[in-house]
């Protein structure tokens, strides 16, 4: 094994991919050691090997192999793998049995039972595949999820159709194991294997995702570096990120909703960094009196450090993010006003 290089690494374009690996798994940190377990004994060698002889790296050959990294998952999704690989993987240490159950888990919508898992699967896409099945089926399916679920299932048939299952359930006597059996094997096998392909995650959202999560300075830094090499991949991060800014698309409504789950304290640090018309908009939706306070607090803090500003408004977006998730308030994304931004 070569000794540790004396003098500091500057050009990320000198090292070999080994090292670079390396050196991307070193800026991940023991948090991320999972990472290790899909590297077969000789790749673990050779970067090891790499990892032990690396000396210092400058921030910059971080940085830009970072953004390389991220360019390479943004652009082709082809460093996150794919089901196939992870069943692969699965099936070298593990019964296929096992493997068939995490698999299961692992594609369709979380639960423990088929039932459950419809319990997840949005009503309209459920009515979708229903429709082409026969009343009677769907009438032991819609039986065996919860009654609020198969309303909204039932309200998105075709009504003829609706009404023709709802006939076979007042009819329906107890339904043989092995038919149910036979039920939930067509639902496994041909719908939520289906759901499973067809709802994968974007590359890019989730991308987006990450990027929202870094601050100010470092998401422009990772944004025009990534623009450089990849202009295309950059504007869809940018379109699919969700920013401070586009709470102001909130309704009046959701803007009270949010007001009363954000700390005042939050809010007030946030507003500073705020531009004048979203500044503006909190106000607006706000008492007079508490509107007058929160500007008397706000003036009082003086200068204030653009990492808290930039903390508390990830924070706020955040609250809002969880309060579209339970359908408390709406987002509005750039595809219209009725889109939800989750």
């Amino acid at each position: 094994m070569s000794p540790p290089r004396g003098k500091a690494i500057n050009d990320a374009s000198k090292l070999s991919g080994p090292e670079k690996a390396a050196v991307v798994l070193l800026a991940l940190g023991e948090e991320h050691s999972v990472i290790w377990e899909a590297l077969d004994d000789e790749e673990i060698k050779e970067v090891s090997q790499a990892m032990a002889s690396l000396g210092t790296v400058s921030a910059k050959v971080v940085e830009d192999l970072l953004v390389e990294f991220v360019s390479g998952m943004s652009s082709t999704g082809a460093i996150m793998g794919s089901f196939e690989q992870t069943q692969r993987l699965l099936n070298s240490f593990l019964p296929p049995e096992k493997v068939d159950s995490l698999m299961e888990e692992i594609r369709g919508p979380a639960g423990r039972t088929m039932w459950d898992k419809l319990a997840n699967v949005n009503e309209a896409v459920l009515a979708n595949y229903l429709k082409n099945e026969y009343p009677q089926t769907v009438a032991v399916v819609l039986s065996k999820i919860k009654s609020e679920h198969a309303a909204r299932v039932l309200a998105a048939l075709p009504e003829d159709f609706a009404l023709e299952c709802v006939t076979r359930m007042l009819r329906m006597e107890p339904v043989q194991r092995e038919i149910l059996d036979k039920i939930e094997q067509t639902l496994r096998t041909e719908f939520m294997s289906n759901l499973a392909r067809t709802s994968k995650r974007d590359s890019h959202e989730m991308m987006a995702d990450i990027f929202n999560n870094f601050d100010r300075q470092t998401e422009g830094r990772f944004i025009a570096a990534l623009e450089e090499r990849n202009r295309e991949s950059a504007e869809r991060i940018r379109a699919l990120m969700f920013v401070f800014e586009d709470l102001n698309k909130l309704d009046p409504g959701g803007v009270q909703t949010l007001l009363r789950a954000v700390e005042k304290d939050q809010l007030a640090l946030a507003l500073k960094g705020a531009s004048d018309s979203l500044r503006e908009m909190f106000f607006s939706n706000m008492s007079e009196r508490a509107s007058k306070i929160m500007r008397e607090d706000m003036e009082s803090m003086g200068p204030v450090r653009l990492r808290d500003v930039d903390a508390a408004q990830m924070a706020m977006v955040q609250v809002a993010k969880d309060l579209a998730a339970k359908g408390e308030i709406m987002l509005a994304g750039s595809g219209g006003d009725d889109e939800l931004i989750y």
